[in-house]
């Protein structure tokens, strides 16, 4: 375990955590331990849940409208 201190919490973001604290019934500090595991925590996908993602990603874009050429183009452009 670690420890560390926040410094400058703006007051309006500091009275905002104290009353979400109070209404999830833990104190400050656990609070925020619980928001930053809420944002940092890596979330793991099951693999199908994944796999759909991609397809319906994949459903959505019109790749027959592409020919190499026109790919290699915005490849090129990209790195530039």
């Amino acid at each position: 375990m670690a420890t560390f201190t926040v410094k400058n919490i703006p007051d309006d973001l500091y009275e905002r955590l104290k009353v979400v604290a109070c209404a999830h019934h833990r104190s400050i500090n656990s609070e925020v331990i619980n928001c930053l595991e809420t944002v940092l925590k890596t979330r793991v996908l099951p693999v199908e849940e994944r796999l759909n993602r991609i397809r319906n990603l994949r459903s959505k874009v019109d790749s027959e409208g592409l020919d190499a050429a026109e790919i290699s183009a915005a490849i090129r452009e990209g790195r530039a």
